[in-house]
Formats: C-alpha cells, sequence, structure tokens
C-alpha cells in the first residue's frame, strides 16, 4: 500500500459534496493540468477526448491503452492535487482487463476513475447493466486489492447515447453502486429540475457536465449536484483557438486571436521541475 496515494484518494473522495461540488476544468496533458491546478482547482481529471486527441486518435475506444495511461503517469506527476483519469470503458473487453487497467492507473499515481458503459463497437449503445457491473466490480476489486480507496465515478450514457430515461438511469445507477461504484456521472443532463431529480434519487454524490449554455454552477449546486466537469470543452476551446489563428493567419495576415495567451516566460516557468 502507497500511504501517499492512499491519502490522496481519501482527499479526494472527501471533495464529492452535494450543494458544493468538485469543479473539474478537464485536462489533457501535463501543461493543461498544472495551468488548471494554478488556477486553483482542488483536483484534476483527464478527458478521454482530449488525451485520444493529443496522441493522435479519436476518442471513443480507438486510443492506445499504454499510451494513455503513460500520459495519466505523467499529468499525476506534474500536479500536487488528487488526479482522476478517464478510462472510457475501461481499457479492456471484460472484467479482469478493467481490473489490470485500474492497477496500472493507480500505477501512474491516479486516484480516480471514470468508467462508463457506453459500448463502443458493442451490438447495442450501452453495456447491459450486469456487463457494466461487472466491469465496475472487477474495479472495486483491483483498488481494495492495492489498499486505495480509488473514487469509481460510473458514468452512464443514458441520456447521451439513450432515450434520456430518468427510470432507466436510476436502475443503472443502483446497480452499479451495488457493484462499488462511489459516484454516479450522468452526462447530458444540466436541468437543474433534473439534477435535483437525481441528485435526490440516487444514494451516492451526482456528476454532471457542463459548459456553454449550461446552467451556472451555483444553479447545479442548488439542484444536488456533486461533481461538475468540463469534460472535453475545454480541450475543444483550444483546439478552436488553433483554428482560428491560423485562419486569421492565412486570411488577413493579422494575429488578434493570439491575444491574451500565457506568455510563454510564464508558461515555461510554470513547467520546470521545481515548480
Amino acid at each position: 500500500m502507497n500511504p501517499e496515494l492512499k491519502a490522496k484518494a481519501e482527499l479526494f473522495r472527501s471533495l464529492h459534496v452535494p450543494g458544493r461540488p468538485l469543479l473539474l476544468a478537464n485536462a489533457w496533458d501535463a501543461a493543461s493540468a498544472r495551468v488548471a491546478e494554478r488556477a486553483g482547482v482542488a483536483a484534476v481529471a483527464t478527458t478521454s477526448s482530449g488525451v485520444s486527441w493529443t496522441l493522435g486518435t479519436a476518442d471513443g475506444g480507438h486510443v492506445e491503452p499504454s499510451l494513455a495511461l503513460a500520459l495519466t503517469a505523467r499529468v499525476a506527476a506534474a500536479v500536487a492535487v488528487p488526479v482522476s483519469a478517464d478510462i472510457e470503458g475501461g481499457y479492456a473487453t471484460g472484467p479482469e482487463g478493467v481490473a489490470d487497467t485500474v492497477r496500472a492507473v493507480l500505477a501512474a499515481g491516479a486516484v480516480g476513475v471514470n468508467i462508463e458503459d457506453s459500448y463502443a463497437g458493442g451490438p447495442q449503445p450501452l453495456r447491459a447493466p450486469a456487463d457494466q457491473a461487472s466491469r465496475i466490480a472487477a474495479a472495486r476489486r483491483a483498488a481494495d486489492g492495492a489498499g486505495v480507496p480509488l473514487f469509481v465515478h460510473a458514468r452512464t450514457d443514458t441520456f447521451l447515447r439513450g432515450p434520456g430515461d430518468v427510470d432507466e438511469t436510476l436502475e443503472r445507477a443502483a446497480v452499479y453502486l451495488d457493484a462499488g461504484a462511489d459516484g454516479i456521472f450522468v452526462p447530458g443532463v444540466t436541468d437543474p429540475a433534473l439534477v435535483a431529480e437525481l441528485a435526490a434519487r440516487i444514494d451516492a454524490p451526482l456528476g454532471v457536465l457542463a459548459g456553454p449554455g449550461a446552467p451556472a454552477v451555483a444553479e447545479l449546486a442548488a439542484a444536488g449536484a456533486a461533481r461538475v466537469s468540463l469534460g472535453s470543452a475545454v480541450a475543444e476551446a483550444a483546439y478552436a483557438l488553433v483554428e482560428r489563428a491560423a485562419r486569421e493567419l492565412l486570411g488577413t495576415g493579422s494575429y488578434a486571436a493570439l491575444a491574451g495567451g500565457i506568455p510563454w516566460g510564464e508558461l515555461n516557468a510554470l513547467m520546470l521541475p521545481e515548480a
């Protein structure tokens, strides 16, 4: 058992408070993680989309797991705050593979995982609840075996890839919690009334995904959210800046899109080993 990792895991777990949510500006590399930490975040979570894109492939089960896990290790080494890794569906075809992934996540220095029930390349958009539960249970066993109270954030895509059925969401949440999940993540839900209903009926911290057009954090907090993350939106905004800057350079030959960047010296200093 790693006492330092255990302490970080306990800290990360304590940050999930309904009404006072953990706020996550998701990172995709060491620099974005360190910039977010400098801004004051209490923890860093990776986004599988940003990680996949920076590694040269698409999100949704296409990334090479060893590369994603190596990047997770770089992120965890770059910051002092707890780190949670988005491992998509577990980077494995079966439960034992998920357990291996979790052991690798812990070895990388992360103390939380997102594991989703979207079935990339599968016969249905979502895994059957029992199938997903077996994967969550494997993740829980692996973490418990390592003596680290890993926060397993079980993501259900009932509103992203399914019909948005509240009852199905609640049923899946109950099954996942019985299997050992610590929190439930329901992306696609930001309406405060619906957030409040899910928060009241799910016996665990509720995570939601926010971004442009979503209610402010204060509204989501008042509805009972315990975790508010930006997911891929930060990376999307960063890459949009690249496109705007390139189009401006090629079009008008000007550079206005680059205004407001972190100066080279400041960012470089932030990335020095002693930073």
